[in-house]
């Protein structure tokens, strides 16, 4: 039998997830920034108690799950969601992980339902979730790129288009400024880019604080990357989190002057070396669509990774209704990848 314990120690938390090799979606400073933009964070650890003939041992972590919940108008009540989660420690236990996540979520939050995303290869992802369905309102994209860190610069490099290649060459000669972004007042800077980017491909933003949440929460897990003009100003960048193992590209953005510069593959290669160097073995680029922008994630390499989907345990009679009637708004809790 597995038990929940409820974790409420930031630092006992993230030392869990980044030992288990957790995605960086699972940490604490996440789910207090979507904490303090209109969901609920709880960080739940799955045990087991150890022994035999009777006697009762130790507990042992089998898994952890930061929790989201986003309260729902109605009687629909609530949505929880597991998002690049749970962290197991075992693969084999990784459906008794979400039962008992779900079955904890099902009484101490009820609502709808849960959905899980977890950070887990299709292939290799055989799940028995009880009362699991595929999701038809899936909030992160299954489809995406996932780099091996693991290669050589050359190997990475041997992979990528022409183009790509030869901008990233090209940067190196020419002295490009391209560097790791730690201070506030240059993440307000790169801001401004990622305004400049929105204006002119069409889509909204959250406003400025959500994102210097994200550099203030995170902390040194926050990985902003930009390339600057000769006069100190930036120009493109690309806007990570990373864990232990896996740096998971949030944002990015180039203005007019970064493209003339051709930017965009120098920033995003230095956040790849970046996560490199501090010893990561997982580069991933958050979702591929039929779109320029993927077009461009597909210029660095040859593959694509898929994962396991969103599988939702429906808690509810309303759930059927929360999917047939309200599609719309589901859609809106993409929100948490963005």
């Amino acid at each position: 039998m597995l038990s929940i314990d409820v974790v409420t120690d930031q630092p006992t938390w993230d030392e869990e997830v980044l030992a288990l090799g957790g995605h960086p979606l699972q940490l604490w400073g996440w789910g207090e920034l979507k904490a303090a933009h209109g969901w609920r964070a709880l960080r739940l650890r799955v045990v087991e108690q150890d022994g035999s003939a009777g006697e009762v041992g130790e507990p042992r972590t089998v898994g952890l799950a930061q929790v989201l919940v986003r309260p729902l108008p109605s009687v629909f009540r609530a949505l929880s969601y597991v998002a690049r989660g749970p962290v197991v420690v075992h693969e084999a236990d990784r459906a008794r992980v979400c039962d008992a996540v779900a079955d904890h979520c099902r009484t101490s939050v009820r609502g709808v339902g849960i959905t899980f995303e977890p950070d887990w290869d299709a292939d290799d992802a055989a799940l028995d979730i009880t009362g699991g369905r595929v999701a038809e309102n899936p909030i992160l994209y299954p489809e995406t790129l996932i780099v091996d860190l693991t290669q050589s610069e050359d190997e990475l490099q041997a992979v990528m288009s022409k183009s790509t290649r030869y901008d990233i060459r090209k940067a190196g000669r020419s002295g490009l400024d391209v560097r790791r972004v730690t201070d506030e007042e240059t993440v307000k800077a790169v801001l401004g880019v990622y305004h400049e980017t929105a204006e002119r491909a069409g889509f909204a933003l959250h406003t400025d604080e959500y994102y210097l949440d994200i550099h203030r929460l995170l902390g040194e897990h926050s990985v902003v990357v930009a390339a600057f003009d000769d006069d100190g100003s930036p120009v493109a960048f690309v806007w990570c989190i990373s864990s232990a193992t896996t740096s998971f590209e949030l944002y990015g953005g180039i203005n007019d002057r970064g493209r003339k510069l051709r930017a965009n593959a120098p920033v995003k290669w230095e956040s790849m070396m970046e996560a490199k160097r501090g010893g990561l073995s997982r580069y991933d680029m958050n979702g591929l669509l039929n779109d320029g922008i993927s077009d461009f994630k597909r210029s660095f390499a040859q593959h694509t990774d898929t994962l396991v989907g969103s599988i939702d345990v429906p808690f509810s009679f309303w759930y059927s209704t929360w999917n047939r009637a309200l599609p719309t708004a589901k859609k809106v809790l993409r929100s948490v990848s963005r």
